[in-house]
């Protein structure tokens, strides 16, 4: 399934921007609509746009995603080069463990990040919009 309110044409060179980098800033409301950040470590799968992280289900920004799904954050190069600001913006929604395209969540974050096999948490993807 490819028709999910993916980004209609994924840039090939913000699709390798996203690739390249590690940590992404991922920013949510609460129950009153306040807004909240966290950062991460995720992985990208450019095929269907979704941005996958692990963080505790008890956590929460966990918590609160799992009300109101929609999402936004940014992505910032690894190595910042003071003279040449680079980076995205995105939006997103959270697909539920049941979605049919989370079923190799773990498996591509654990590709990208094998240490993060020891450590607890549940794995969590985000459809990225436009």
């Amino acid at each position: 399934m490819t028709n999910h309110n993916c980004m209609p044409v994924l840039d090939e060179t913000i699709k390798h921007f996203i690739q390249g980098q590690k940590i992404a800033t991922i920013c949510y409301t609460d129950e009153q609509n306040d807004p909240f950040c966290f950062s991460c470590f995720y992985s990208f799968q450019s095929k269907d746009c979704l941005l996958q992280f692990k963080s505790s289900a008890a956590s929460r920004h966990c918590r609160l995603m799992a009300e109101k799904p929609r999402v936004s954050g940014t992505i910032l190069p690894d190595k910042l080069n003071i003279f040449s600001v680079a980076g995205i913006q995105f939006s997103g929604t959270l697909l539920y463990a049941s979605h049919e395209l989370t079923e190799d969540a773990s498996r591509l974050y654990h590709i990208k990040f094998p240490f993060a096999l020891a450590v607890p948490g549940k794995y969590s993807q985000y459809i990225l919009k436009q």
